[in-house]
């Protein structure tokens, strides 16, 4: 009879039956995978855009962002250095001193040629 009143007594407590377990207890676990789940998208979006090399004090990194309404910046990093300049469509004048051409290929690509036809340094 004693054996009785301790089973009945222990599934009295539970509303699921005989397990005490907590009901919210598969919420904590969500919790936990979804936390981890952000990590890993933070580390292969970094990976992917290759930030580490933009937080990397001895690299040289060139962003060209351009924003909804069209507007161009160039983003340069050397070093600890970062510049940020403005495209603009305006017209410019003044004086100054020709470097050289640019030409624009059938594919878009835009190739610039010194004046008098020199190689630079480290170009093929």
């Amino acid at each position: 009879m004693a054996l009785r009143f301790v089973i009945r007594n222990s599934q009295a407590h539970s509303p699921y039956g005989g397990d005490d377990e907590d009901p919210l207890a598969g919420v904590a676990n969500l919790f936990d995978v979804s936390v981890a789940f952000i990590v890993a998208l933070l580390i292969a979006l970094f990976a992917l855009f290759s930030a580490g090399k933009l937080l990397d004090p001895d690299s040289n990194v060139t962003l060209v962002k351009q924003s909804d309404n069209g507007e161009m910046e160039i983003i340069t990093k050397q070093g600890t250095e970062i510049k940020v300049q403005k495209v603009t469509d305006k017209t410019l004048s003044g004086q100054g001193t020709r470097l050289g051409v640019a030409y624009q290929l059938a594919d878009g690509q835009v190739v610039y040629v010194p004046e008098g036809g020199e190689v630079p340094t480290g170009a093929q």
